[in-house]
């Protein structure tokens, strides 16, 4: 068998052991690509729990062939259910939870089953944990159809995507795990509670994954996309005058203006429709303090005539020079 070289990232990410939980439902078209991605990484999970919630396609079958070839990948599989939401993704995540309840991990990881990988990402994001023990949210930047985190996004460094998620165990209790929600927003809810409560959260712009299906459009063309993402972020607590700036960012951007306005209206009906937002008023309280914080900041890149990339707002005290 070859033989790979160790790296100094290597040596401090087998320090820590994690297991990985994977949520699937009719990812025939994709999962294929992140066994092979999961499989590849030169660190590997203790355990891989992957939970088909119900798929009718290939998904199980696929995974099942996986598991015969390798000890450590679990399938499980949960009752159908006839419509597809986020909470369903919760119960689903917490299943394979259980199945890893016994194994005494510091770090917890949820994988998306649309996502490919570098061979080194596990490996980077390790070493990140053993290098902060305040770390208690991590993951990278990210693509995705017609889409880069990096230059598309006002979210910045403490926002980690949801498709890849790496928490500290204790963290991961200490907020009570994701929170169930029909409508989406439970990674935010997640990361969002972590750094509330004094947790480092952060997605490394040093590595990417990719993304396979843009979030957000599961049975919906791109307006449609758009005009869901406006209601969930009324239903996470953005504050009006962020949302006018984002809003006015999004019509430069495909699909252009109307993308834009589908946010506005998704954003404005939710709020006409004062849908409940779970994520709790201190939750809300707290991130809305953060939008303004970053707003100033990205208001100062705008005056100082920086290029759109810097809006990719920097963890305090990162650099990348």
């Amino acid at each position: 068998m070859e033989r790979i070289a160790s790296t100094p990232d290597r040596a401090e990410a087998e320090r820590l052991t994690f297991v990985l939980i994977t949520p699937a439902r009719n990812e025939a078209a994709y999962i294929g690509k992140t066994i092979e991605a999961v499989t590849s990484q030169t660190v590997k999970p203790v355990r891989w729990v992957i939970v088909d919630d119900g798929s009718t396609d290939a998904t199980p079958e696929l995974v099942a062939r996986a598991a015969a070839q390798h000890a450590w990948i679990e399938l499980v599989r949960v009752p159908h259910r006839k419509e597809r939401h986020f909470a369903g993704k919760v119960y689903a995540f917490n299943a394979g939870l259980e199945r890893v309840a016994h194994v005494d991990c510091p770090i917890i990881a949820n994988l998306d089953a649309d996502v490919s990988l570098e061979p080194d990402h596990f490996e980077f994001l390790l070493a990140r944990f053993a290098e902060d023990p305040k770390l208690g949210v991590a993951g990278t930047a990210y693509t995705q159809p017609n889409w880069d985190s990096v230059a598309d996004s006002f979210e910045g460094e403490e926002s980690v995507a949801g498709p890849l998620q790496f928490f500290r165990t204790t963290c991961f209790r200490e907020i009570g795990g994701y929170v169930p929600n029909r409508l989406g927003g439970i990674d935010w809810i997640a990361v969002t509670t972590a750094r509330m409560k004094g947790w480092t959260t952060r997605n490394f712009p040093q590595r990417r994954f990719r993304h396979h299906r843009r979030m957000g459009s599961e049975g919906r063309g791109p307006i449609g996309t758009m005009f869901f993402m406006g209601r969930k972020d009324y239903i996470l607590g953005s504050s009006p005058l962020w949302y006018m700036f984002r809003v006015a960012y999004r019509v430069v951007k495909r699909p252009y203006v109307v993308g834009g306005l589908s946010l506005l209206v998704g954003y404005t009906w939710a709020a006409l429709q004062r849908l409940e937002q779970p994520a709790g008023p201190d939750v809300v309280q707290f991130y809305r303090r953060e939008q303004m914080r970053k707003l100033r900041r990205i208001l100062g890149a705008l005056v100082r005539f920086q290029r759109a990339e810097k809006f990719y707002l920097e963890h305090p005290g990162h650099r990348t020079d």
